[in-house]
């Protein structure tokens, strides 16, 4: 992220949503009123929050339910939003440096594009069980479309997309090196291999069956960091189809 310009940014909106008095007075009249406006337009206003909602969701992804919608204004909640995301961004380090290790982070929109296009929408508004089932569903289907294969899905699509048999009418292989018959090439098909059942075996099937337990916002990440790995696999991978 180039924090300067998000800053900048944030700077502008918050400016922008300033709250004037609309009191008026003038030759020969006073006109009072409760109400209040912000210093830009409602329009001017609208089109920077287009560009500051992209901050936030970067920033504080859960902004939207963390925040209380004020009444006062429409524009309450992205304000104090890009105040607190201003704030984050401007003593980001100065934290992460007195409460604890500065370890590294994993952004999960710095994951692989379908994992993260899968998962988005959900991600953003905290239903993390959801999201990581759609980024499931995202790989399942890019890998569908990589084979060329409507017929199988799941657990049994990657072990037949991975597997060393050589392909056959219908039935494509990826192979993430040339299949050269060594212990590297074996090992890398199984490993994919082995890694998507794990996925499907270990994360799919009890998110099916758990409907009612959320997931924490840790272990959804952790999870998607693991489907990022098969789709960069699967993405990385050479097709082979029959001769």
């Amino acid at each position: 992220m180039n924090t300067e310009w998000a800053i900048g940014e944030l700077d502008k909106f918050i400016t922008m949503t300033v709250m004037t008095n609309n009191s008026r007075s003038g030759p020969g009249y006073v006109s009072l009123t409760h109400t209040s406006s912000t210093a830009a337009s409602d329009a001017d206003v609208t089109r920077q929050a287009q560009v500051v909602e992209k901050i936030f969701d970067r920033v504080i992804p859960t902004w939207r339910t963390d925040i209380d919608l004020s009444k006062t204004n429409r524009w309450t909640r992205h304000r104090e939003a890009a105040i607190r995301a201003r704030e984050e961004l401007i003593r980001k380090q100065e934290v992460e440096e007195n409460l604890g290790e500065n370890a590294p982070e994993l952004s999960a929109a710095e994951l692989h594009p379908w994992i993260w296009e899968g998962a988005r929408s959900l991600w953003q508004s905290g239903h993390y069980r959801e999201a990581v089932g759609g980024a499931i569903r995202k790989i399942n289907a890019e890998t569908q479309n990589k084979v060329g294969r409507r017929d199988l899905s799941e657990t049994k699509l990657f072990q037949e997309s991975f597997s060393e048999k050589l392909a056959e009418p219908g039935k494509k292989r990826l192979r993430r090196m040339q299949p050269d018959g060594s212990d590297t090439y074996k090992s890398v098909q199984r490993g994919a291999m082995a890694l998507a059942e794990g996925v499907f075996a270990g994360i799919r099937n009890p998110l099916s069956h758990e409907v009612d337990q959320e997931l924490s916002e840790q272990e959804a990440l952790e999870y998607l960091a693991a489907l990022s790995v098969l789709a960069r696999w699967v993405d990385q991978s050479d097709v082979e189809a029959a001769s």
